[in-house]
């Protein structure tokens, strides 16, 4: 991330991308087609059968697994001492902020293929209409999860019931 993306006193605590285990399928696929190309080459099939087994080869690594990889290159999870963002896209740039003030819940799910590879998915919750921010594939989740509690908890100082922002002047409470 940027300096020039930063707003005053803010810092960079975390800055990821997603688990390389993203790529695992685009992967097998693309030893698959490899393999087919080299399987029909070697069976010895005439020189047109495996151009076009090549072509279509080509093709699909183009519309698979190309996709996939760039996704996976240009997925950005950054957690700063104010906000968390997503940033994501070659062409368009597609991006997302919740300041850590108004996070107010924090969820994680692990599959079992998580759990082996130590990713995960987590769910960054505030308090509008919106559907929750959904950082998948997240590396050493349970270390990020902590410490996105360790930033919320650092800045809650208790005096609003997390109902305000901090720093604002203390309300009236009317019964």
């Amino acid at each position: 991330m940027s300096l020039k993306d930063l707003t005053e006193g803010e810092d960079v605590v975390l800055e990821l991308r997603t688990h390389p285990k993203a790529l695992f399928w685009p992967l097998v696929l693309l030893v698959v087609l490899v393999a087919a190309v080299a399987v029909t080459a070697a069976l010895g099939a005439p020189a047109v059968a495996v151009e076009v087994v090549a072509v279509v080869a080509f093709l699909l690594a183009c519309l698979v697994v190309l996709p996939r990889w760039a996704r996976w290159l240009t997925t950005r999870y950054v957690v700063t001492t104010k906000r968390v963002l997503v940033r994501s896209g070659i062409v368009t740039r597609v991006g997302r902020d919740i300041p850590l003030y108004r996070i107010n819940d924090i969820g994680s799910e692990q599959g079992l293929l998580d759990r082996m590879f130590g990713c995960g998915t987590i769910t960054v919750s505030d308090a509008s209409d919106k559907p929750g921010l959904v950082l998948h594939d997240v590396p050493d989740v349970d270390a990020v999860q902590t410490r996105l509690h360790e930033l919320l908890f650092a800045h809650d100082d208790n005096s609003d019931e997390g109902e305000f922002p901090p720093g604002e002047p203390a309300r009236r409470r009317t019964r």
